[in-house]
């Protein structure tokens, strides 16, 4: 059973978040770096490419805001606001080992609940610069929540459905033996799908396409596009950190203790989310919309019959 955090903890949560997604944002600038220079890069120039994302941000901090004709500045800004607040928000529930800041009994409706923010989040950031192009980012964002959320919502539900509880520490409680990710293969991977989607990052980046000129990013400039960009990689810490106790047992592990099983999964993870933009090719949202739908929809609907069936005789 998940224990609630002390105070300090929950004050620190969004510092802690950011300053993941400062790490994961330089991480993958080495990756990138790594990938033009070839094997023979040396690890000093890597590691100055590493605080590039940190050199970025602090420019960002201190420039001038971009202005477009007929904005609604209310509305872009109520977007920006809420990318990493979502992030946030959804944090809450995460447990570091056996530890989290909340532990509510819906808490995995919490969860999914702060992602569907984020879908408002991203359009309003894309309708209020009065922008085509970052229109044509913020719809992109939302064909591609119609393509994703259903085959995710699904696949935590599988999670919930096999521990008989929607609480987080419901689920890690019932890992305890094996882990979900091992029997309820089909689910896990749809979930870290969606997380790349839910992120708008890797194959699933066309809300922020080049070809659309930065999409949602478009017209951002300043503190704008630094909570916006931020708020992504945050996204994109905290979506992989609730695949540890979904699916791959939270803080169970030999030896080490609970918070450091914790700390060693998420890092996995994130650093195979963060490879995928260089593994998997771009993807068109007709075409996965077709294939969420017709193919992983079933799937994850099979896996959670499955999942039932064990449940209920066992």
């Amino acid at each position: 059973m998940a224990e609630p955090a002390p105070l300090w903890a929950t004050l620190i949560l969004p510092a802690a978040l950011a300053g993941a997604a400062v790490v994961t944002a330089g991480f993958d600038a080495a990756l990138e770096a790594a990938a033009r220079q070839g094997r023979g890069a040396p690890v000093r120039a890597l590691l100055l490419r590493s605080v590039d994302p940190l050199r970025e941000g602090l420019r960002l901090l201190v420039q001038q805001p971009r202005r477009t004709n007929a904005a609604d500045a209310l509305l872009r800004r109520i977007g920006v606001v809420l990318v990493p607040l979502a992030a946030v928000l959804a944090g809450v529930v995460l447990p570091l080992g056996f530890t989290s800041v909340s532990d509510p009994d819906v808490g995995i409706v919490w969860f999914n609940a702060m992602e569907a923010l984020a879908w408002a989040a991203v359009w309003l950031a894309g309708w209020g610069p009065n922008s085509v192009l970052s229109m044509i980012g913020g719809y992109r964002f939302l064909a591609q929540g119609l393509a994703y959320e259903l085959p995710h919502m699904f696949a935590i539900t599988t999670a919930a459905l096999g521990a008989g509880s929607l609480r987080v520490g419901g689920v890690v409680a019932a890992q305890d033996g094996l882990w979900f990710g091992v029997w309820m293969p089909v689910a896990f991977v749809v979930y870290l799908a969606s997380a790349l989607a839910m992120s708008f990052w890797g194959p699933f980046d066309q809300p922020t396409g080049t070809d659309v000129a930065g999409g949602v990013t478009a017209e951002l400039s300043g503190v704008d596009r630094l909570m916006l960009l931020g708020g992504r990689w945050m996204l994109l810490v905290v979506t992989a950190a609730f695949s540890v106790p979904l699916f791959l047992g939270g803080g169970h592990g030999p030896l080490l203790p609970a918070w450091l099983w914790t700390l060693i999964k998420t890092a996995a993870v994130l650093g195979a989310l963060v490879g995928s933009r260089r593994l998997i090719p771009a993807l068109r949202m007709d075409r996965y919309m077709e294939l969420a739908w017709l193919v992983l929809v079933p799937l994850v609907l099979v896996q959670a019959l499955v999942v039932a069936v064990v449940v209920l005789n066992g």
